[in-house]
């Protein structure tokens, strides 16, 4: 059970410490890997082909290294101390999640857009959003931090914390590495269509089944708060899949019906226009901030149903191998 200790650890900090900016985290390592060896090896003037295979290189290099080290590390400390073990391992678990940081950022929108101040708004916005954030309106910066809580109560959340609780700190590392990947390499744009389209698909395989328990546990915790269970279910069952991603739809869809709100539609993206389907109903109320507000406590119920449900698996598992 000692690794479900450091999940339920993990979490704990997390929601108490969120991510302090000069901590050592290792998905700045990671960013800081990807970020040399695309400048070194996705060049315009390589062929496709060649793009394509240093990008999958770049994959395999960084998902496999992250595997070797997190694994040396927690090996090591076993060798030492099962102390020590359960304090790195509770670490290394807590850098995995991002509930709080999602809070943070969240709020310091709301607290702009309260006083007034859209574009400070609209740069922190664009801290936690990937498209291009100078023009939006006050409702689409609600929208756009909206569409980013549901969309990372996926990767963020869910992901991270079903992969820990199988295959603790290393699973969870390996994880955020293939995260990692998608958002920095994974556009679809010229730049790395070729370079980042194996990460790309890597991630939406891997968070296939995520994606859908998030919907599940969404739409349980739209049920919990007495939100409209009603919309989200028909909205979720009908736009799930209303989504560039095979996976993004899942959550998104959930929040749109159960906040009566429409997300998704055309964005434009490092100034070009790509055009996205509507998910949410056509007559759906206009995004405020109290709508932020609504997500973030679906966020955290979400997430504290899926750490009882994934502390449940594993105590069965681990009395079941006993």
């Amino acid at each position: 059970m000692q690794i479900a200790s450091m999940v339920v650890l993990g979490f704990v900090l997390d929601l108490l410490l969120g991510d302090p900016p000069n901590w050592p985290h290792p998905v700045k390592l990671m960013g800081r890997a990807i970020s040399r060896f695309t400048k070194r090896f996705n060049r315009k003037t390589d062929s496709a082909q060649t793009r394509r295979f240093w990008g999958d290189v770049l994959w395999f290099l960084i998902v496999g290294g992250t595997g070797i080290i997190a694994l040396s590390v927690m090996w090591g400390a076993a060798q030492l101390n099962r102390w020590l073990t359960l304090a790195l391992g509770t670490y290394l678990s807590y850098t995995c999640l991002s509930i709080r940081g999602l809070v943070i950022e969240s709020q310091k929108i709301i607290h702009s857009l309260q006083g007034h101040h859209l574009e400070k708004a609209r740069r922190q916005v664009g801290m936690i959003v990937g498209r291009d954030t100078d023009q939006l309106s006050e409702e689409e910066v609600c929208q756009a931090t909206i569409e980013t809580v549901a969309e990372n109560t996926s990767d963020g959340v869910i992901a991270p914390m079903v992969c820990l609780i199988i295959g603790g700190p290393v699973l969870g590392l390996m994880y955020k590495a293939v995260n990692t990947l998608d958002s920095m390499v994974g556009y679809q744009n010229e730049k790395f269509a070729d370079f980042g389209r194996f990460s790309a698909r890597a991630d939406d395989v891997i968070n296939y089944l995520p994606a859908r328990l998030t919907w599940v546990l969404l739409m349980v915790g739209s049920m919990l708060l007495h939100y409209d269970f009603r919309t989200a279910f028909i909205v979720g069952r009908r736009d799930r899949k209303k989504h560039r991603s095979p996976n993004s739809g899942f959550s998104e869809s959930v929040v749109a019906g159960a906040l009566d709100l429409r997300l998704g539609g055309p964005h434009y993206y490092f100034g070009e226009l790509v055009t996205k389907p509507y998910i949410g109903l056509a007559s759906a109320k206009s995004a405020r901030t109290a709508d932020i507000k609504l997500t973030l406590r679906l966020l955290y119920v979400a997430a504290w149903l899926c750490l009882s449900l994934c502390v449940i698996l594993r105590y069965f598992l681990w009395k079941g191998l006993a």
